[in-house]
């Protein structure tokens, strides 16, 4: 039998013999006690209660002898009450008693009564104190004679049952305790053979087992414990050095695998610094050669820039025999990183486990890595260097093309608009037509121009010759320059503005909210509508300008406030600009410290909102 159920039978033995000791004790002695308290109980009421019986029939006796000596009849008060308890009393003489004989003893004494009351008290008292015959009378003494003698008679019986309960009781109280005794002494041999094969079988092993797994803990990875003791013991031990064995292996392997990791993070960390190549390279066939105990090391990397480079290990090491077993890893190979590769060789002992494999190729691994990486930068320096270039190419081109423009387009403008003010009379219909298109045309070229120019600003935008003034103001007087062109395409332009104090350049943000009319008129068709509105609160100052136009679709949204961009919509039906007019609000509402933002749907038209700082509104001064 296993050490398991032994343990389970003991214990199982244990607990009955531990819960029947709780039954003797607080369940068996407790009821047996208040049974033997209740018959005990009992039988004293019916003694005393037998007394009771001769003691009322003596008050009705006497109750009698004193009628009928004086034919007082407050003696017959004693004589009712006497033999009505006394009936009473035997009834509870009867219900204190188990005792068939003590039953017959009471039939008797309840017989023995009722002779007394028929054949002597009731015929005096019927017959009144009149009734003094001597024969009577001495019928009577003899029949409560016979009375006394039955009475003596039942409480001796109940005595005698009386002292059989005590006696009985105290036969209970004994067995319990035996029972109880009894009890404990199985407990403590039961108890007494678990510990002992709980000792033998289990601590003595353990004791074993815990200097084994202290020795494991300690650092001794060869510490091992005997399989003795129980079966699920040795079980135990078995599965602790199957463990332990287990360890140790794994600890072996991760001390492969740390060594792998910090090569390769030493080999990551050689190719971080690509000061000297050649130096690099030959550092890291070093590297490998120590890691794996190579006999040479041949490596080949290929930088943009330098080039390929090749290191061997050690100095001057000859290209390895295949005899020699030498194991080749590659890396790179396309594009972003030029083909090299790691030749390792190791004379004597050819074979190359799976670790040592892995760890060649995870160094190979780091070194594409790094290849790709210093790959990517030399790119990024190249591009970063042309779009440099370009960026001043840009900027000679917008300066070349602005000067060499603006000077011939002031001459147009000059001498087109002298003709127009002398000659204008004298010209022909379709001259007078021609000239209009000259200057109408010449003012564009001249305003994209002046775009152009202050698109050309730096990066942190221009200096803001600021005052305080009213942009509703200013959105009137942009009204005021458009309305022809409005109603040229018979649009409705509404401008709903009440006074708005800001504080900027007057003439930058008429141009701004200028250009963003002109675009709502220009991408509205005829018979829509232009509504401007501008509304304010404690710190900001809005205006929206909506239009009922083509709207801009979603892909354009992103780019819209870009030089040169143009919605694809607006070039599909060939509407004029060059795509700088919302560069130029979104650099002059940033110079001002505000933001623009446009919310668009095709075809139903576009919102753009102008948000700019407010300021509180000048006090009037007092004339």
């Amino acid at each position: 039998m296993s050490v398991q159920r032994r343990l389970n039978l003991g214990f199982s033995v244990l607990l009955g013999l531990f819960v029947a000791l709780l039954l003797v004790q607080f369940g068996a002695a407790p009821r047996t006690s208040a049974a033997h308290e209740r018959r005990l109980d009992r039988i004293t009421r019916a003694e005393i209660a037998n007394d009771r019986v001769l003691q009322r029939m003596t008050d009705a006796e006497t109750g009698v002898r004193g009628y009928q000596l004086t034919g007082d009849t407050t003696f017959l008060e004693p004589y009712e009450k006497g033999w009505t308890a006394a009936l009473a009393a035997l009834d509870t003489v009867a219900a204190g008693t188990d005792r068939a004989g003590v039953r017959r003893l009471l039939d008797r004494q309840r017989a023995a009564v009722g002779a007394w009351l028929d054949g002597y008290a009731r015929p005096i008292v019927a017959a009144g104190p009149a009734d003094t015959a001597p024969a009577r009378a001495v019928a009577g003494k003899r029949m409560f004679d016979e009375l006394r003698l039955i009475n003596a008679a039942v409480r001796e019986a109940v005595g005698d049952e009386h002292d059989d309960i005590v006696a009985a009781g105290h036969t209970t109280r004994r067995t319990l305790g035996l029972v109880a005794a009894a009890l404990v002494a199985a407990i403590l041999a039961a108890g007494h053979a678990v510990a002992r094969t709980g000792r033998r079988q289990l601590l003595v092993p353990l004791e074993q087992l815990g200097r084994t797994i202290r020795r494991l803990a300690a650092g001794d990875r060869s510490a091992r414990a005997e399989p003795v003791g129980a079966t699920e013991l040795r079980t135990v031990v078995e599965a602790l050095n199957d463990l332990a064995a287990q360890t140790e292996r794994l600890l072996a392997e991760e001390h492969a695998r740390t060594a792998r990791a910090g090569l390769r993070q030493a080999v990551a960390a050689e190719m971080q610094d690509m000061t000297d190549p050649a130096v690099t390279t030959r550092r890291i066939a070093e590297l490998v050669g120590a890691a794996v105990g190579a006999g040479s090391v041949h490596s080949e990397i290929i930088l943009p820039g330098p080039g390929p480079v090749r290191a061997v290990w050690p100095t001057g090491a000859p290209e390895p025999a295949e005899s020699d077993g030498p194991i080749t890893v590659g890396y790179g190979g396309d594009a972003e990183c030029a083909p090299g590769h790691l030749r390792v060789s190791r004379p004597g002992d050819p074979a190359w486990t799976d670790a040592e494999q892995r760890l060649l190729a995870g160094v190979a691994r780091e070194i594409e890595r790094a290849v790709r990486q210093h790959t990517m930068h030399h790119h990024q320096s190249r591009l970063i260097t042309e779009l440099r270039m370009l960026d001043q190419r840009k900027d000679v081109f917008v300066q070349t093309v602005t000067h060499e423009l603006r000077t011939p387009l002031t001459s147009i403008l000059g001498y087109a608009e002298i003709i127009d003010d002398v000659d204008g009379e004298r010209l022909t219909g379709v001259q007078h037509r021609a000239l209009k298109a000259i200057l109408r045309n010449a003012h564009r070229l001249h305003e994209t121009i002046g775009d152009l120019i202050l698109l050309d600003r730096p990066e942190n935008g221009a200096a803001v010759d600021a005052e305080n003034l009213d942009l509703a103001a200013v959105a009137a007087a942009v009204h005021h320059e458009l309305r022809n062109a409005a109603r040229a395409k018979e649009l409705a332009v509404t401008f709903d503005t009440g006074e708005a104090w800001v504080r900027g350049d007057r003439a930058q943000l008429q141009r701004a909210l200028r250009k963003l009319v002109e675009n709502a008129i220009k991408f509205t068709p005829v018979g829509g509508s232009v509504t401007c509105r501008l509304t304010t609160d404690d710190h900001t100052v809005a205006m929206t300008v909506t239009d009922t136009g083509i709207g801009i679709p979603a892909e354009d949204v992103s780019g819209l406030f870009t030089p040169f961009h143009r919605a694809g919509n607006a070039m599909a039906q060939a509407v004029q600009g060059p795509g700088l007019g919302l560069a130029i609000v979104r650099d002059i509402v940033r110079d001002h410290g505000g933001t623009i933002t446009v919310q668009s749907v095709v075809g139903r038209g576009s919102t753009f909102t102008l948000t700019l700082p407010a300021i509180p509104a000048p006090v009037p001064t007092p004339v």
